[in-house]
């Protein structure tokens, strides 16, 4: 079973950009569904973003701003986040796999993922 680790997190002022990492064990990430989540203090895990396939989804309050993608060559899924606000200050957790499931934005809930990385702090300043 593939293992994930989150990279890139970090301390950025209001409008900042940064780019989040999900690396991928052995044969890595290619072919798997992979979801990014977030978790404020106080608050629930939500989903941000997913990729399956070529298909990507988000939630509508990042959809202008962030991007996901991924890197087969490099096993890796990225997260890009631009126009960074004081509320997307969480930890960002990486998860993939969702065998047997459909490609679709029901990928941006945490259901059926088979692995989950320890997460990475965005911390955004006003």
């Amino acid at each position: 079973q593939v293992q994930v680790q989150e990279s890139g997190g970090g301390f950025v002022q209001a409008g900042g950009s940064l780019r989040l990492s999900c690396t991928g064990s052995g044969s890595g990430l290619e072919g798997l569904h992979v979801g990014w989540f977030r978790q404020a203090p106080g608050k629930e895990r939500e989903g941000v973003s997913c990729i399956c396939f070529t298909r990507t989804y988000s939630r509508d309050s990042v959809k202008d701003r962030f991007r996901v993608f991924r890197d087969n060559n490099k096993k890796t899924v990225y997260l890009e986040m631009n126009s960074l606000q004081p509320e997307d200050t969480a930890i960002y957790y990486c998860a993939a796999d969702r065998p047997g499931l459909a490609c679709s934005s029901a990928c941006l809930g945490s259901d059926g993922y088979r692995t989950w990385g320890q997460g990475t702090q965005v911390t955004v300043s006003s």
